[in-house]
C-alpha cells in the first residue's frame, strides 16, 4: 500500500493518507521516521532504526516497528543485491518472522486492513514458496512457512489447511489433526468465501485439492470426497478443482 501511494502523492501528502502525524514531536511513537526511510529505500536504516525501538522498554510492545521490519525484509528479498550478501540471504524468512511477531503485538488487527496491500503480497510470497517446498516433497519447509502464515493472519483457512497436510506427510499426526481443527473451524466461521482477498480464496482451493489429492494416493477416498465438498459451492469455476470433484463423486 505505501509503496503504491508514494508513487502518486509527496511525503506529506502521502503521511497524511496513512493517518500519521508529520512529527514525531505532534505525538510520541508513531514512527513516521520508519515510514520515511521505507519509501526511500533506504531499506537496511530502517531495519536498523525498527531494531532499536523492538529493544525499547517503552516502544517494544508496539507493533508498527515490527510491521516495518517485515515489510523492509520482503522488499530486501527481490533484491539479489542483499540476498547475495551473507547477512540477508534468509530476508523472506525474516519477513515472515517478522510479520509474526507484528500480530502478536497487534492483537487487535489496528494495521491489518490499512496494510491490506502488503498482506496480500506477503501471502502470495509466501504460498508460492509453501507449495514449492511442498510440492519438491521437503514437507518441514514448506511447514515452517505455513507455520508463520497461521500467526501472522490466524483467520486464514488455507494455511491452517496446509499446514495440517504438511504435518500429516511428515507424520505428525496429533499436530495436524489440531491444525486441520483449527482449519475447519476458522473455515466455518467464514460467512461468505467470496467476501475472502484472492490470496486467500487462491490459497484455500489449493489447499483443498492438495488435500485430497493426498488423500485419494492413501486409498482414504471418502475423506477425500468430503474435504472436495469444503469447496463446492465456491470453487466449481476452476477447472482443476471441478475435474478432481467429478472425479470423486
Amino acid at each position: 500500500m505505501v509503496k503504491i501511494l508514494a508513487m502518486k502523492y509527496s511525503l506529506p501528502m502521502l503521511l497524511l493518507l496513512l493517518g500519521l502525524p508529520l512529527s514525531n514531536q505532534a505525538q510520541k511513537h508513531v514512527y513516521d521516521d520508519l515510514l520515511i526511510l521505507y519509501v526511500d529505500e533506504a531499506y537496511e536504516k530502517c531495519i536498523a532504526k525498527a531494531e532499536r525501538y523492538t529493544d525499547k522498554e517503552d516502544t517494544r510492545r508496539d507493533p508498527l516497528p515490527y510491521l516495518y521490519l517485515s515489510m523492509c525484509y520482503h522488499e530486501m528479498s527481490k533484491l539479489e543485491r542483499y540476498t547475495s550478501q551473507r547477512e540477508y540471504r534468509y530476508a523472506d524468512r525474516n519477513a515472515l518472522k517478522y510479520a509474526a511477531l507484528y500480530r502478536k503485538k497487534d492483537k487487535q488487527k489496528q494495521f491489518v486492513a490499512r496494510f491490506a496491500d502488503y498482506w496480500e503480497e506477503l501471502n502470495n510470497h509466501a504460498m508460492g514458496n509453501g507449495f514449492m517446498w511442498y510440492e519438491s516433497g521437503a514437507f518441514s519447509k514448506a511447514r515452517r512457512i505455513f507455520d508463520r502464515m497461521v500467526v501472522y493472519m490466524p483467520e486464514n483457512p488455507g494455511a491452517w489447511r496446509m499446514r495440517a497436510l504438511c504435518q500429516e506427510r511428515m507424520n505428525l499426526l496429533r499436530d495436524a489433526v489440531e491444525s486441520r481443527k483449527q482449519a475447519n473451524e476458522v473455515h466455518g466461521a467464514i460467512h461468505d468465501l467470496a467476501a475472502l482477498p484472492k490470496d486467500q480464496r487462491r490459497l484455500l482451493r489449493t489447499a483443498l485439492i492438495l488435500e485430497a489429492e493426498y488423500l485419494v494416493a492413501e486409498g482414504r477416498i471418502a475423506e477425500a470426497r468430503n474435504v472436495m465438498s469444503l469447496g463446492e459451492d465456491d470453487f466449481m469455476g476452476n477447472a482443476e478443482f471441478k475435474a478432481l470433484f467429478n472425479e470423486l463423486n
